[in-house]
């Protein structure tokens, strides 16, 4: 099993603490978002590694030093988005692959149940999101995404709700495809045509969940790996205060 981690991005909500060094290397509670992914990374016993860079990579290279980690970088950082970030590394992608976002703290235990996932796409998707999202903003509506599900598959991700009915549990930045799917999943990217608009968004600029919804659309099945709480995102300098929900 390997592991990317997307950390190409600048983050340009946590400005200034992003001006000379990336977002992965903001400090939460101490440490450095990138350390304690790859301390619970390693936790969980995965050794094949690569990060795709782009906003001061040689920064975080330098920070990582001696790691055994396979290196990417997308050369696009300042115009592109989470998608072509993760298949600016498509030629690391022959094996069952967890996908994780850099701004993201996970616990050992979150990573754990989607390791022990067994469809051929797996979404992280926390169930008890509305308790963290009551942290970091007044209006969770304002920031949270769609997801529904339908058979306990997910049907859709990543839209703008009109109620806390349209929310069964919310994305955390954490996929695994299955080496069963991973060519096709490449090869469906590939294919996509990159002069048209996603959610809004250029090709380059494309989200990942719509990314998710189009594989879903296109009759992949994303089965949710449920957790209760257990991480925090660092999108923006007041997400520094937040606390983990833990009811797992």
């Amino acid at each position: 099993m390997k592991v990317i981690i997307l950390a190409a991005g600048e983050g340009s909500r946590l400005r200034p603490l992003t001006k000379d060094k990336p977002k992965c290397m903001v400090e939460y509670k101490g440490k450095p978002i990138i350390d304690y992914i790859l301390e619970t990374i390693d936790r969980c016993n995965l050794k094949d590694i690569s990060i795709v860079g782009g906003y001061k990579f040689e920064i975080l290279k330098k920070h990582l030093g001696n790691k055994e980690l396979i290196y990417y970088k997308n050369t696009e950082y300042h115009s592109s988005n989470m998608v072509y970030s993760l298949f600016s590394a498509k030629e690391f992608m022959d094996d069952d692959l967890i996908i994780s976002y850099s701004d993201i703290v996970y616990e050992e235990s979150v990573l754990k149940k989607l390791i022990g996932a067994t469809s051929d796409l797996n979404i992280v998707i926390d169930k008890e999101w509305k308790e963290l999202w009551d942290q970091r903003m007044e209006n969770p509506l304002d920031d949270a995404e769609t997801l529904k599900l339908t058979d306990n598959k997910i049907s859709e991700i990543g839209k703008k709700p009109n109620s806390f009915n349209d929310i069964e549990g919310q994305y955390i930045g954490l996929i695994k495809i299955s080496k069963n799917i991973i060519k096709d999943v490449v090869s469906f990217y590939e294919s996509l045509p990159t002069d048209k608009l996603y959610d809004n968004k250029d090709f380059n600029n494309m989200y990942m969940t719509s990314f998710l919804q189009l594989l879903i659309d296109n009759s992949y099945d994303a089965v949710p790996t449920f957790i209760d709480g257990g991480w925090i995102e660092v999108d923006c300098i007041s997400d520094l205060n937040t606390n983990f929900v833990n009811k797992q």
